[in-house]
């Protein structure tokens, strides 16, 4: 009896460990990683299909494509023009409507405002002036200090009969004391929470995050960038302390029905309520010269729309690639590319916060920086106050901004939003910009990189393996 046991059993597991082979060789994408879990259910038969059940499958992408099931993406009657760069950023911009399945609209004017001190007055003005709509979503919203000013605006807005509408994720909502969604609603300002999880304690609850941070105002003006509302942002909250630096952009012109768009997906999903009619999508009218549209991504989009936009700026790249981000981890393939454009003889310029407010993706960072200095990247790292900007800018003629960071995180796991901006004129500007705190950080070797203890470099490299949920 018990060698029939015996043999069951081990015929069981043999089955198990061929299917859940088969399953690594058909859905994971990477060879490498394909085989490694092979290797690792045949090792260990009984424990490696559980493990593999368990760690290797990709189960974020088929969660966030069952969310958005049935929900119609909007897209306004626009009636503007689309336009393509007469500049050999043609080829990209044709990628990025091919990945995106958005016109690059004409007629689009784009300020940048750098720190808190210019973004939230003028976000703050933008509110209390609104005369029909109002729409905002933000990651971190807190209700504390330069929060609850705004709380106080979109209340006021309320009052006056202006439809306001409010969207905060949920990890904000619940393991903030500071929120602003119980301020909101005491105020009676229409607020709802992005995907709130059935089992609150849920380990993936830190998944299918909105990262996206959009404000428009009467469908005329629009504000993205990587800028919470945070007291963190704002000097007088800080009580001394240096506050974050960030960049914030305000928008005019006909992207900005794109950028409502992109919230009325994101209203409709978490409460039903569709966005509809001139209220919130009145005809914009041309402000500006630039080409302009938003980039949405997430886990519930195929293909992952911002790493192909990346991947397309570094291959079309010329003369030069100035990138900001507080968080760089990229893949493989983004530091191949990264390498290639600067083997191609462009100069490709890093900038990185010295400190972070994440010390352990600090560590992370800097265990794979050698992989794009050793290719003649350089990478510098500001000091002071903590520096979030998120920007890329290509041969001064092409510029990405918005909430994504360099890592997994943002380019596979949260839902996101950047804004492509094809402009010589912003371009010049923001390149200007970057350059101006290129040249006063502080200057990261490969040598610097090389002299680091050994244990310092174990830290480091443990960091790493962990950086694709950083």
């Amino acid at each position: 009896m018990s060698h029939a046991i015996d043999v069951a059993f081990g015929v069981t597991v043999m089955i198990v460990a061929l299917l859940a082979s088969g399953h690594a060789l058909v859905y994971k994408r990477e060879p490498r990683s394909a085989a490694l879990w092979v290797v690792l259910i045949w090792v260990l038969p009984a424990l490696g299909p559980v493990l593999y059940v368990l760690l290797g499958i990709n189960r974020v992408q088929r969660r966030a494509a069952r969310l958005r099931r049935g929900v119609e993406r909007y897209r306004a009657i626009a009636g503007h023009s689309a336009g393509e760069p007469g500049t050999h950023l043609a080829p990209l911009a044709h990628l990025v409507g091919r990945v995106t399945q958005r016109p690059l609209l004409e007629g689009n004017a784009i300020e940048a405002l750098v720190d808190g001190t210019q973004a939230f007055p003028a976000m703050l003005q933008a509110i209390e002036t609104a005369r029909s709509s109002v729409v905002m979503a933000s990651y971190i919203f807190d209700g504390e200090g330069i929060g609850a000013r705004f709380v106080d605006a979109l209340a006021a807005a309320a009052r006056r009969g202006v439809g306001v509408r409010v969207l905060i994720d949920d990890v904000d909502a619940r393991f903030s004391w500071s929120s602003a969604v119980k301020p909101l609603r005491r105020a009676g300002v229409p607020v709802a929470v992005f995907n709130p999880p059935l089992v609150p304690a849920r380990l993936h609850a830190i998944n299918l995050r909105n990262h996206r941070k959009i404000l428009v105002v009467d469908g005329d003006v629009g504000f993205t960038g990587g800028m919470n509302v945070d007291c963190r942002y704002w000097p007088p909250d800080r009580a001394g302390e240096a506050p974050f630096r960030d960049l914030h952009f305000r928008l005019r012109g006909p992207v900005v029905s794109q950028l409502a768009e992109v919230f009325a997906d994101d209203w409709q999903f978490a409460t039903g309520e569709a966005l509809r009619g001139e209220q919130w999508f009145p005809r914009s009218r041309a402000e500006g010269g630039a080409l302009a549209r938003p980039i949405e991504d997430g886990p519930d989009q195929r293909p992952h729309r911002l790493r192909w936009a990346i991947l397309g700026g570094l291959n079309a790249a010329q003369r030069s690639v100035r990138i900001m981000t507080p968080y760089f981890l990229p893949d493989s393939g983004l530091v191949s590319a990264l390498g290639a454009a600067a083997l191609r003889g462009v100069e490709v310029d890093i900038l990185l916060p010295e400190k972070s407010d994440l010390p352990h993706v600090q560590w992370a960072v800097n265990a794979q920086l050698w992989q794009v200095l050793e290719r003649g990247c350089r990478v510098r790292k500001s000091g002071g106050a903590f520096d979030h900007s998120k920007l890329m800018v290509v041969d001064g003629a092409w510029t990405l901004l918005g909430s994504a960071n360099w890592d997994a995180r943002s380019l596979r796991l949260n839902f996101e939003l950047n804004c492509e901006v094809y402009s010589i004129e912003f371009g010049a500007y923001m390149e200007g910009l970057v350059q101006a705190r290129f040249g006063a950080a502080r200057e990261v070797t490969l040598a610097e990189m090389d002299a680091r203890s050994m244990p310092v470099k174990i830290r480091d490299g443990i960091a790493r393996l962990f950086s694709p949920f950083l």
